[in-house]
């Protein structure tokens, strides 16, 4: 049942975007931006673990879960380290996937020709 969920509640989030696209013709980073944000305020007000918890990959895979987890690193380093927690947490908790992003692209960038 829990992949039925998954499929379910990650479709919503994906079907949210779309609905930006088409009837609110957002662009993709104006899209982006928006459930990055979603997920954040989400996570700020206590419904985004609960989500995961309910739907798990299909809360944790779309770009909503990278709001989620900015605010949960800052949050949980501010109950630790006070007000410097909140800018320490954020880049301890999200690193690795950005690091991972960065080597990708410079790997991608050494073997693909941009045309421009």
């Amino acid at each position: 049942m829990i992949y039925l969920w998954a499929f379910a509640i990650g479709g919503a989030i994906c079907i949210l975007g779309q609905i930006c696209f088409d009837v609110f013709k957002l662009t993709p980073a104006h899209t982006m931006t928006l459930l990055v944000v979603l997920g954040a305020i989400l996570d700020g007000v206590g419904l985004y673990d609960p989500l995961i918890k309910f739907a798990g990959a299909g809360a944790t895979v779309p770009i909503t879960s990278f709001g989620n987890a900015l605010v949960h690193g800052a949050l949980e380093q501010l109950q630790k380290d006070g007000w410097i927690g909140v800018v320490t947490g954020i880049f301890k908790v999200t690193s690795a996937g950005i690091s991972a992003a960065i080597v990708f692209s410079f790997f991608a960038a050494l073997l693909v020709k941009p045309k421009g």
